[in-house]
C-alpha cells in the first residue's frame, strides 16, 4: 500500500520544485484524488481482509450439506475478483471438500460485509463463508 501510495504521489506531485503539477482546476485535482483513492482503497481492501481472523482455517469443520466430518481442505487457494466502489478487489478464498456426499464449501465463519450495501457480498459457499484473505466474499 505505501509503495501504491508513493507511487501515486509521485505522478501527482513532482518532486522537482519547478516542475509543473498536472490539472490548473480544482477539477482536474479532484479528479486526481479520486484516481489515487480507486488506486489504494483496493490493496487496503485485500490486505485488511487478509489479516481478518477469520481469514484462513487450519480444519475443514463438518460438511454443510450433510453434516460428516469426513472433511479436507484442498490445497489449491482460489482467486475471486469482487467489485467495490472504489473498483476491483482479488481475495483469496480456501475450498473445503466432503468425502461422503464429495460437496465442496468455503470453511471459514461469516463473512467480513455486514449487509450494509457497501460492497457486493457475492455468498459464500454452503458454510457461509470465506477463504483466506476474503472473509466472506
Amino acid at each position: 500500500m505505501q509503495k501504491i501510495f508513493e507511487t501515486e504521489l509521485d505522478r501527482l506531485v513532482p518532486a522537482d520544485a519547478f516542475k509543473m503539477m498536472k490539472g490548473r482546476t480544482f477539477r482536474d485535482f479532484e479528479r486526481q484524488g479520486i484516481a489515487l483513492k480507486e488506486a489504494l482503497v483496493p490493496a487496503l481492501l485485500e490486505e485488511l481482509s487478509g489479516l481478518d481472523e477469520s481469514a484462513e482455517v487450519a480444519a475443514a469443520g463438518r460438511c454443510p450439506h450433510c453434516g460428516s466430518d469426513r472433511t479436507y481442505l484442498e490445497k489449491a487457494v482460489v482467486k475471486k475478483e469482487v467489485r467495490s466502489p472504489d473498483g476491483p478487489v482479488v481475495l483469496e478464498r480456501q475450498q473445503a471438500r466432503c468425502r461422503a456426499c464429495d460437496g465442496s464449501f468455503s470453511p471459514s465463519g461469516p463473512g467480513l460485509v455486514d449487509g450494509g450495501g457497501c460492497a457486493a457480498d457475492a455468498g459464500g459457499g454452503g458454510a457461509g463463508g470465506a477463504g483466506r484473505g476474503i472473509g466472506g466474499l
